[in-house]
């Protein structure tokens, strides 16, 4: 798994030894506004990210990638993953810290993860799952060419009732991402 460069955010691969500068980040109440809830305690979310330093499901059927998202300051501002299948679909997630929010920062670093399974993952399918009031990831993914999921593809990804679920390719709206531009722009 790489280290990612993206402008002046760094992505590191995600080890037990960031819980501690993560567990603030992922305390933030805002951004459980819609789903989840903070981790229950610095104990947990070490063993929970030593747990995901494997990079696979226990069955072996996935890849588990998660990245935490390094400022310019050395400062964590959250975290990116993908769970990535044997069909070449990945399932991607994101969380940041609600002072980071509006920045470029979210869009940058999935940009990039995107970017990054594409190349050396073989991924050709993205999808996401989000709460269907989660107005913010609805319009990130949007900006990075995510829409509505096939009808054949729906039936196959698992969402609860009260969520939606956005896909695209790895082709779809490539120019366009790629060129995207943003404070964090991405410079590879």
């Amino acid at each position: 798994m790489n280290t990612i460069h993206a402008g002046v955010l760094i992505l590191e691969p995600q080890t037990a030894v960031h819980a501690a500068a993560m567990f603030p980040v992922l305390s933030d109440p805002a951004i459980y506004e819609f789903e989840n809830s903070p981790p229950e305690s610095m104990t947990w979310l070490k063993r929970r990210f030593s747990r995901l330093e494997s990079r696979v499901s226990p069955d072996g059927k996935e890849q588990w990638l998660n990245w935490v998202i390094r400022l310019p300051s050395g400062a964590l501002a959250g975290y990116v993953q993908a769970t990535i299948t044997r069909g070449g679909m990945a399932h991607i997630a994101y969380e940041l810290g609600s002072k980071y929010w509006r920045q470029g920062i979210g869009g940058t670093a999935v940009r990039v993860m995107l970017k990054e399974i594409t190349a050396n993952y073989g991924v050709r399918e993205f999808a996401a799952t989000l709460k269907a009031a989660n107005y913010r990831s609805h319009a990130l993914l949007r900006s990075l060419g995510f829409g509505t999921t096939p009808s054949g593809q729906q039936s196959a990804l698992d969402c609860e009732p009260d969520e939606i679920v956005m896909y695209r390719t790895a082709d779809t709206n490539e120019t366009r991402v790629a060129h995207e531009t943003s404070r964090y722009r991405d410079s590879g």
